[in-house]
């Protein structure tokens, strides 16, 4: 690997920080998702049925209080050796009701203090400026990016933010996987489609309000202070065809073009010729595909956990779970405790088809095993699974690095520190190298305690991949 090569991990604001209302921050709408056991999705989930006062118990409210608890956090991230860490900036702290004429100092200062406590600790800054909390008000107001409103208001939030960090922070991510607005509106554009007689083109519209506000973030940034270097991501992961038959092979080709569709746009500066039918049932504005063209990306980031296969018989196959996608099951893959199939070697793929068709540097911004952590008598975790997934999607990496040739900026496993899951809403679903003692019902004393992967991924960091045993 290279020697400037960016080994992490990767958090988010609204999974971690908690301290959902302090310090003036305001509502998002993850904020208002409830736990799993209360019925967390509901098809495309109505936002209008978690608005309320009436909490009971929401597992993000809390979280693992990083937003107090983050000094000792990034200090044992730090001993581990990171060179990156990826966190998000949540938009209601710094916007309590996203159309704010000032920003809420308080929530400024917080990442004043966390910014320059990484900083300090020699980690470089990998920065998510919308990651699932678009402000709460804003669905109220606007039903979320589906209007073009929200542009503005993005805007204005990113200037105050791309100013106030500039040097703290060179690493941006404008949209955390814009593709999930397909399978998830309410997390990936605040909005609710209930009703809607054609959602995929209101689905549609409010991406493209998305891409104008990256493309337009991404120009701003470079006006700003040209040594930022500001990026996209989606929700990665190639989809195999079930069978040979050429129907198969079309239609997987069909699903993985529209896993595409918004990079390409965002790193091309242009809509691809296989969008041309839907783009006809959008609003476009004038200027609106000038700016597009004008200011591209500098890097593609992406998550990955697991592939995919697809058929064009809607009852084929055996189906199965993964990131918000459901899936057909892969005979030759194994699967996670929450069905997520298991394929290092589709990290390769990906890779390359990524960098195949942008040739720009990739960034991994995700990349993980959940799993049920069990304290021994010891007070130890002993996940040697986790490290067995990790290893081989690290190994599949590195020889995409290095024989492939694929430009890779960096690495950062997700959910370095246990957090809640974004899918479920549970603390179960752990992905850490420390584990954190807080349970589904949020009992527990938030102890902080470092996995047998903790000091495995130390070691891999010193020896810059080298060193992949268990």
């Amino acid at each position: 690997m290279k020697k400037d090569f960016l080994w992490g991990g990767a958090v988010a604001a609204n999974q971690c920080e908690g301290a959902y209302l302090k310090d003036g921050k305001g509502l998002s709408a993850v904020d208002v998702l409830p736990s799993i056991k209360e019925g967390r999705w509901d098809g495309l989930y109505s936002l209008k049925k978690a608005v309320s006062t009436d909490y009971n118990f929401y597992p993000s409210h809390d979280s693992i209080n990083f937003y107090e608890n983050y000094e000792e956090d990034l200090e044992r991230m730090a001993e581990m050796g990171f060179k990156v860490f990826r966190t998000s900036i949540s938009w209601p702290r710094i916007f309590p009701n996203g159309d704010d004429k000032e920003p809420n100092e308080e929530g400024l200062l917080f990442y004043d203090r966390m910014f320059k406590k990484a900083r300090d600790l020699n980690m470089e800054l990998l920065v998510t400026i919308n990651h699932y909390d678009t402000p709460l008000s804003l669905f109220k107001k606007c039903n979320g990016w589906l209007d073009r409103q929200v542009i503005d208001y993005y805007l204005n939030y990113t200037e105050v933010i791309f100013k106030r960090y500039q040097h703290l922070v060179k690493y941006w991510i404008t949209f955390n996987e814009i593709n999930m607005t397909m399978h998830l509106p309410s997390f990936g554009s605040g909005m609710d489609l209930t009703g809607f007689e054609n959602p995929k083109t209101a689905q549609y519209q409010a991406i493209h309000h998305q891409l104008v506000a990256s493309a337009k973030a991404v120009k701003m940034a470079k006006e700003i202070n040209t040594e930022m270097q500001i990026g996209c991501m989606i929700a990665g992961g190639e989809t195999y065809p079930l069978t040979t038959h050429p129907d198969d092979v079309l239609h997987t080709d069909k699903v993985n073009q529209s896993a595409y569709l918004f990079i390409d746009v965002q790193a091309k500066g242009k809509y691809p010729y296989f969008f041309k039918n839907e783009l006809e049932k959008l609003v476009i504005e004038d200027g609106d595909f000038e700016a597009l063209k004008e200011s591209t990306v500098d890097f593609v980031a992406f998550s990955y956990y697991s592939s995919r296969v697809a058929s064009i018989d809607p009852n084929a196959g055996t189906k199965t779970s993964g990131n918000l996608f459901p899936t057909i099951k892969n005979e030759h893959l194994e699967v996670s405790q929450w069905g997520w199939q298991i394929d290092p070697v589709g990290l390769r793929i990906t890779m390359n088809r990524l960098y195949d068709r942008y040739n720009l540097p990739l960034f991994v911004v995700e990349n993980g095993l959940g799993a049920k952590d069990e304290l021994t008598e010891n007070n130890e975790i002993i996940d040697d699974y986790r490290i067995d997934y990790l290893s081989k999607h690290i190994k599949q990496l590195k020889i995409a690095a290095e024989e492939d040739n694929v430009d890779i900026l960096g690495y950062t496993s997700w959910g370095c520190i246990d957090l809640v899951s974004a899918s479920t809403g549970e603390m179960s679903k752990r992905y850490g190298f420390i584990y954190v003692d807080r349970d589904n019902d949020g009992n527990g004393t938030n102890k902080r305690i470092n996995k047998k992967s903790f000091y495995w991924y130390k070691k891999v960091i010193e020896t810059n991949g080298e060193d992949l045993s268990n």
